[in-house]
């Protein structure tokens, strides 16, 4: 069972680094964490306007069997958002290697969910010597991105971005008058602490404005590693048409559907997802 403990756990294993990147004179105080040994390593990426708390349910089946790493993007969760840097999927993409490089500095099992399936995407295409295996989880990459964003201007734009959080904050607050403590309310819980983030406003209207991955399209096919798509058979936010075409354009890759499940696999069905992930990164056939 899942309880508060859960979120709070995840969070006193946050740990940070101070990551050289070309983007800035100055380190970048990256949020992250790793547990687990044994396995090719597993990198965790979360969705948009999120973090890895996230992962809070998935995290620790993954690593009570796997070295487990998961990130906080650039303009994402807990790591910094330092001034002058513009948050797009380019920033987005030179901060990750870094941090692979840093932190990891192997061939990874990388994982994204949602837009974060996006900037694995756009990773593995980049830097492949870094990518073992790849796993998209209702990703990001035919549609779900912002591509109205840079017809944005002060003050819409800030209205925008605001408007957003209050719906988050206040869909948080109704499930907590009805059980503080349920899955829905730690669900909610794990995606909003990051809200109190300095510069969060600054962030994500820059990477709203960028577009997001509204160009990734065309460059799916380019993907040559053994790729597992993992799908909600109910997504409301992306429908399943866009799994279809993962699966059509990715050369080596296998669609599993995850019924009773929506856009959240990860939150909503863990232990079928981990189990899915395990066997996916153990299999040398595929």
């Amino acid at each position: 069972m899942f309880t508060q403990d859960a979120v709070t756990q995840l969070r006193e294993k946050i740990q940070r680094k101070a990551i050289a990147t070309p983007l800035t004179k100055q380190p970048i105080s990256t949020a992250y964490i790793q547990a687990g040994k044994g396995g090719n390593p597993i990198l965790l990426l979360h969705g948009f306007d999120s973090s890895l708390l996230e992962f809070y349910r998935l995290f620790p089946l993954l690593a009570a069997k796997n070295e487990t790493w998961a990130i906080d993007l650039l303009g994402f969760g807990f790591t910094d958002r330092i001034e002058g840097i513009n948050f797009n999927p380019s920033t987005i993409k030179t901060h990750l290697y870094c941090c692979w490089k840093s932190l990891i500095n192997q061939p990874i099992i990388l994982l994204g969910c949602s837009m974060g399936g996006a900037a694995a995407i756009d990773f593995t295409i980049t830097y492949p010597q870094a990518v073992k295996k790849l796993i998209l989880i209702d990703s990001v990459g035919y549609s779900g991105s912002f591509p109205f964003g840079k017809y944005l201007f002060p003050p819409s734009d800030y209205i925008a971005v605001e408007y957003w959080r209050q719906r988050k904050l206040q869909a948080l607050n109704i499930v907590n008058l009805i059980n503080s403590n349920s899955a829905d309310s730690l669900a909610l819980k794990s995606v909003t602490l990051h809200l109190q983030m300095p510069r969060w406003v600054e962030a994500t209207i820059s990477f709203t404005k960028s577009c997001g991955y509204s160009w990734l399209g065309d460059k799916i096919a380019q993907i040559d590693k053994s790729t597992l798509i993992l799908w909600g058979e109910s997504d409301e936010t992306l429908g399943t048409e866009d799994a279809k075409k993962f699966q059509r354009d990715i050369a080596h890759s296998k669609l599993i559907w995850i019924k009773d499940c929506g856009h959240a696999p990860q939150l909503e069905k863990p232990e079928i997802i981990a189990e899915h992930i395990l066997s996916f990164a153990l299999d040398s056939r595929f």
